[in-house]
């Protein structure tokens, strides 16, 4: 991804090109967070490292810091991490005057060595894990997000009702209605490119507001990179032209919901090795042994595709969310996909995440179910075909937060694959989440009862 070198911040430093330099790591949520440095102070000693607070591995979607996590806590003192820059990841950012960013990986303090729950080393743990198979996995996200008329301020402002979209009908693959967000999403393309994320294209999607963004393929890593710095990019070119984006799976109960389809294959010697011509679908037994393991342990890695209270209300038949646990050839009902069949190119898709999720996380707990699946020798099923909405003989995926939590919690595969100190941690975040929702009194429990009960 490396779009801007040391030696090019150097130059760009000394002719005032660039001040200032975001290093950024991604907390559980995966969302940017870090410091802003002054060049100069970033080329003398920042791009060794810095540090931070351990909490930014520790705390809820509101930045509380909860009880119940052995990695750090009150009683621990909240010490420091390290964060260390990943200068392959330093870039421009378009659409800040003067500005420059890079990863970072949290370190331990004292020993340097990575912090084992931070969520791009878990990732960076499976992919190891894969490359001493000789294997190399190669993945790309999709994005999908609406974007709406007013800004984050006015929405806040109004108790988060004043919900209209931008576009006012379904604009899916429309060229005349996705114009009307063309003043956010050119930007966002074109900002993209210019700090060495390969982006494809963006279309409109199957709900008025909604859109979507594909990003190239990459190997693991830069492909979650790829999809947290696209993420960001467009909630800030969307609020700097008076507008809010939105990645909740499902804002409204009556509109369809938002995913982040991962597309997944595993490289050999530089080929695809989900490939074998004249085999079945031109699926090799690789391939096989792969996806059967994301079936078995799709429940367990539930969670890590759908975090939150409000990811469990986009699954629902008939809205192209996944329902069941089944692959399928080309058919946008199963909570697999294969696609390209036949082709060099073929793939599985997983459609279960949605937008909400942690792009680290979700795409670590595939590889992690898939290369389960090729240890295991697992045989696959035959793909389903048809509604998979319908088949009762089909298994359902866990449907609450609170039944994706325990079949996380009680994984020995996932403990295997991460360690149980990092399941504990994440099932002790789930935790948290439902804790919080279960204090809430909602809008739906006072309209339904306040009169009548």
């Amino acid at each position: 991804m490396t779009a801007l070198t040391l030696d090019a911040l150097r130059i760009k430093a000394d002719s005032g090109e660039i001040d200032t330099v975001l290093a950024c790591a991604v907390d559980m949520q995966g969302r940017l967070v870090g410091k802003r440095f002054h060049v100069a102070n970033f080329l003398e000693s920042g791009h060794v490292e810095t540090h931070c607070c351990n909490y930014l591995l520790a705390t809820d979607l509101e930045m509380a810091t909860p009880d119940g996590y052995a990695a750090t806590s009150w009683a621990a003192g909240y010490g420091d991490y390290t964060m260390k820059p990943d200068l392959a990841t330093l870039c421009p950012v378009p659409w800040l005057e003067g500005t420059a960013l890079v990863l970072c990986d949290f370190l331990d303090h004292h020993s340097h060595a990575p912090v084992p729950h931070s969520p791009r080393q878990i990732l960076k743990a499976q992919v190891a894990r894969a490359e001493a198979m000789g294997l190399t996995p190669m993945m790309a996200t999709e994005l999908e997000f609406f974007l709406f008329e007013r800004s984050y301020d006015a929405i806040r402002e109004s108790g988060f009702r004043a919900l209209d979209p931008l576009v006012k009908y379904n604009q899916d693959y429309s060229i005349q209605f996705s114009t009307r967000d063309e003043h956010v999403l050119r930007p966002v393309r074109n900002a993209l490119f210019a700090m060495g994320i390969p982006v494809e294209n963006s279309k409109g999607e199957a709900e008025a507001g909604q859109e979507e963004l594909n990003i190239r393929y990459g190997d693991a890593v830069s492909a979650c990179d790829r999809h947290t710095l696209a993420k960001h990019t467009i909630k800030e070119i969307a609020a700097q032209k008076g507008h809010a984006a939105t990645f909740l799976p499902k804002w409204h109960a009556r509109r369809v919901g938002s995913a982040a389809h991962i597309h997944q294959s595993l490289f050999r010697d530089g080929a695809n090795g989900f490939h074998e011509a004249g085999a079945a679908h031109g699926m090799s037994a690789l391939m096989r042994h792969y996806v059967a393991g994301l079936l078995k342990y799709a429940p367990d890695c539930m969670l890590l595709m759908a975090p939150c209270i409000n990811s469990y209300k986009r699954f629902v038949p008939g809205t192209f969310a996944p329902t069941k646990v089944a692959w399928s050839i080309d058919n946008r009902t199963a909570g697999f996909r294969l696609v390209g069949e036949g082709t060099s190119a073929v793939r599985i898709e997983c459609r279960i995440p949605g937008s909400d999720m942690n792009p680290y996380l979700a795409c670590a707990g595939q590889l992690a179910a898939g290369l389960a699946g090729i240890e295991e020798g697992l045989d696959l099923p035959e793909p389903v075909r048809g509604d998979v909405y319908g088949m009762a003989d089909v298994s359902d995926m866990p449907r609450t937060l609170a039944r994706a939590t325990e079949a996380f919690r009680h994984s020995t595969m996932l403990r295997s694959a991460f360690g149980d100190g990092v399941v504990d941690h994440y099932t002790r975040a789930a935790e948290v989440e439902q804790e919080d929702f279960d204090r809430a009194v909602t809008d739906y429990e006072i309209a339904r009862g306040f009169e009548r009960a």
